[in-house]
Parts: C-alpha cells; sequence; structure tokens
C-alpha cells in the first residue's frame, strides 16, 4: 500500500506513525518498543519511509484529529476502504476531513463514492495481521508473510505466542 501510495499520489514521504493505547480499543498485543522496532525493520532501505513515535507518547488521545491538528501542513491521509466506510464514526470525522487529503486503498472494481477522498488502486495481498498473529500463536510458518527481519525478531522476542 506504502509503495502504492508513493507511486501514484506523488508522496514524497510515508509517515508510519504507530498507535498507542487509545480508549476506543483494546490496546496492541506487542508493547510500543516491540512494534516500532519491527516497524523499523520492515521499512530498513526505504529512504522515503519514516517513523514518527508522537501517539506513543504518554497522554496522546489517540484519535487521528489530533494527530493530524500535531502534524500540520497539508497531510494525505491513507486508509483503507474499510475503515473509510466507517469514516464518519470517527471523533471529529468532519475535522478529519479538513486536516487532511483522504487516500483509499481500493480493491479493484469497489466504489468509495461522494468524492471526498483519491482512490488508489491497487492489488490487496490477503493477508491480515491477525492472521499473521493467528498462524505465530499457532506455531505456523509464516515466513511468506513477513520481511525475514521481523520474523527474526519475533522469534527473537518470543512475540504473539511464538514458541
Amino acid at each position: 500500500m506504502a509503495r502504492a501510495a508513493l507511486a501514484q499520489l506523488e508522496l514524497a514521504r510515508i509517515l508510519w506513525i504507530p498507535t498507542g493505547a487509545p480508549p476506543y480499543r483494546r490496546p496492541p498485543v506487542a508493547s510500543a518498543a516491540h512494534r516500532v522496532a519491527m516497524l523499523r525493520l520492515a521499512i530498513t532501505g526505504e529512504p522515503r519511509y519514516q517513523i514518527d513515535e508522537r501517539e506513543l507518547a504518554p497522554g496522546h488521545s489517540g484519535y487521528t484529529v489530533d494527530t493530524l491538528r500535531s502534524l500540520g501542513g497539508e497531510p494525505v491521509l491513507l486508509l483503507g476502504a474499510d475503515q473509510y466506510a466507517k469514516l464518519e464514526t470517527w471523533h471529529e470525522w468532519r475535522e478529519v476531513l479538513r486536516l487532511a487529503s483522504i487516500a483509499v486503498f481500493a480493491r479493484s472494481g469497489s466504489s468509495i463514492g461522494e468524492g471526498r477522498a483519491r482512490v488508489v488502486p491497487f492489488e490487496p495481498v490477503p493477508i491480515s495481521a491477525s492472521q499473521i498473529r493467528a498462524c505465530l500463536a499457532r506455531g505456523e510458518d509464516v515466513s511468506a508473510m513477513l520481511p525475514a527481519a521481523v520474523l527474526q525478531y519475533i522469534k527473537l522476542h518470543r512475540l504473539y505466542g511464538h514458541p
């Protein structure tokens, strides 16, 4: 998705912002430090990728609108079609639309509608993070689903139930 955004939206960079522990959902399974370390390993070699840890700071609300306010500038918010479909349920969603341009990754042939977002066509990879975590917990091979350095990190730190 990030590569498609760089190419099709002509972005100068992708800012990866790991989420903290927002009050509106269950906390992430791995600690913030582990998630940042894995992300760093996953994006190594692409100078246009950067990590921004602001949502991990104590007291951050975890709401996208607050992150966008703190970013400033003219950001492009990259969303999957599933999250875009729920946008109107987000905290201060109208302000999110005011603060950022929206780009949505949609499967071929799907319609986003309303013209509030730019569609980024791409062929999705049929792998989800929850699927990877479930496979790891069962001891299944996930080497085709993750960068080798990330899988090595998971094994070293025994994350996600990996034996």
